[in-house]
C-alpha cells in the first residue's frame, strides 16, 4: 500500500454517489478516474486502521486488488469495479459501531475481544459489550493519566484494571483466551492512548 501522508484525513465515503462516479468513469479516462478512488480509498483505510487494528483484513484485500491490477492479471474497469465494492464494504464498516450501539474507542475494544472467531450468542455479546463499555470508561476516568506509560507502577495499574474488568467475560473465554485477551486490550491501550485525554481518537 502506497505511504499516506495525512492519516488523519477524512474521507467520508458515505457521501460518494457510486452511480455519478461510475457514469463519470464510463465517460471519461478510466485509469485517471480509478487511481482518484483508489487514493480516496488509500487514506479512508489508513485512518480506519489507525483506530481498529482488527481492520487489517481490509488493507490485505485492498493491496491484493492494487497488485492484481498492477501485474495486468486485471482490467482497469474489473479494477474499478471491485474498488466500488470494496467502498461499499468500509462504508458499512465504518457504520458498524452504530449497529452495535458502541462508539468508535468501544468497537475496537469489542472486536479485539471477540475476533477472531469466537462463539458468542446473543446474551454473551451483549456481556461483552458491556465489558468494553465498563473498561474504557474506569481506564480513561482513572488511570489513563499523564505520561502513564513511562512508569512501571501506572502500566501495572491498567494491566491490572484490564485484568479485573475482563474477568467479567462470559464463559466462552476460557483461562488461556482470557490471558491473551488481556494482553491485546492492554498493548490497544497502549499504543491508541498517550494519557491525559489525548489518544489516536483525538482529545478525549
Amino acid at each position: 500500500m502506497p505511504p499516506v501522508s495525512d492519516p488523519n484525513r477524512y474521507v467520508d465515503l458515505s457521501q460518494i454517489d457510486f452511480e455519478a462516479l461510475r457514469d463519470k468513469f464510463e465517460g471519461s479516462r478510466k485509469p485517471v478516474e480509478v487511481q482518484k478512488l483508489r487514493a480516496k480509498l488509500t487514506f479512508k483505510l489508513a485512518r480506519m486502521i489507525q483506530v481498529n487494528r482488527t481492520r487489517i483484513d481490509f488493507l490485505e484485500e485492498f493491496q491484493k486488488m492494487i497488485d492484481e491490477y498492477n501485474n495486468g492479471a486485471i482490467n482497469v474497469q474489473v479494477f474499478f469495479d471491485k474498488l466500488l465494492v470494496f467502498a461499499k464494504r468500509l462504508d458499512a464498516e465504518e457504520k458498524r459501531g452504530i449497529a452495535e450501539q458502541l462508539t468508535e474507542e468501544e468497537l475496537v475494544i469489542f472486536d479485539l475481544l471477540t475476533k477472531p472467531d469466537v462463539a458468542l450468542n446473543k446474551q454473551e455479546s451483549g456481556e461483552v459489550k458491556k465489558v468494553a463499555k465498563t473498561l474504557l470508561e474506569k481506564l480513561k476516568r482513572e488511570k489513563l493519566v499523564l505520561d502513564w506509560r513511562k512508569q512501571q507502577t501506572t502500566r501495572a495499574m491498567v494491566l491490572v484494571t484490564i485484568k479485573d474488568i475482563l474477568n467479567e467475560l462470559p464463559r466462552a473465554y476460557t483461562k488461556d483466551l482470557y490471558e491473551q485477551k488481556c494482553d491485546t486490550v492492554y498493548q490497544h491501550f497502549y499504543e491508541a492512548y498517550l494519557g491525559q485525554g489525548k489518544s489516536v481518537y483525538g482529545v478525549n
